[in-house]
Parts: structure tokens; sequence; C-alpha cells
């Protein structure tokens, strides 16, 4: 795994679902397999710094074809607007929020 894109989900119970891609936590996340009252945390890999991950939900997404993720979603996470508009500006692409993010993948 490319410690760059990675995601997780945390259940209430303390659960933790690991993930390659964002479209891999989308999916999961469109299924029957948690309920969403159950997850206690959905986190994402800032990809500036993929030491640390963030609340999914209130990062920010950039999806660019410059960006070759491991399950070709192409879209990469950051903590911090500011970073992402460095790398738009750099490499092109669309800008998502959680609500666009999620609705692409539905």
């Amino acid at each position: 795994m490319d410690p760059h894109y990675g995601a997780e989900v945390v259940t209430q119970k303390g659960k933790i679902y690991i993930f390659d891609d964002v479209n891999c936590l989308m999916s999961f996340l469109d299924s029957d397999e948690v309920n969403e009252q159950d997850l206690k945390h959905i986190l994402i890999t800032d990809y500036d710094q993929p030491e640390s991950l963030s609340d999914a939900m209130m990062s920010f997404y950039l999806k660019s074809e410059a960006f070759k993720t491991p399950m070709a979603s192409n879209i990469i996470a950051f903590s911090d607007y500011e970073t992402l508009k460095k790398y738009k500006k750099e490499h092109g692409g669309v800008y998502l929020a959680w609500g666009e993010l999620v609705t692409q993948f539905k």
C-alpha cells in the first residue's frame, strides 16, 4: 500500500477497516457492511503528509489524471486547502469537497 493514498474507517466498537484508495473507501461506505451510525471515524491520508490521517469529511480532494492512485480513482486528499491549491496549480485537476466525492461514487 502506498502511504500517500490510504484511508481508514473506525467503528464505535473499535474495529478498523483499511483501504488503499478513495474509491475503496467509497465502495465500503456505500455497502451494507457497516451502518452509518456504527461509524466513529472516517479518516483519509493527507497526500502531502502521508504519516497523518485527517477527518475525511473535512478534507479537500483533488482529482487529476496526473495522480496514479492504487485503485485508479486519481484522487488525492489534503487536510489543508492552501496545499490543495498548490497541487492543483502544478498538476491541474478538479477540486472536490466531501459531498461531491460521495455523490461521484454513488
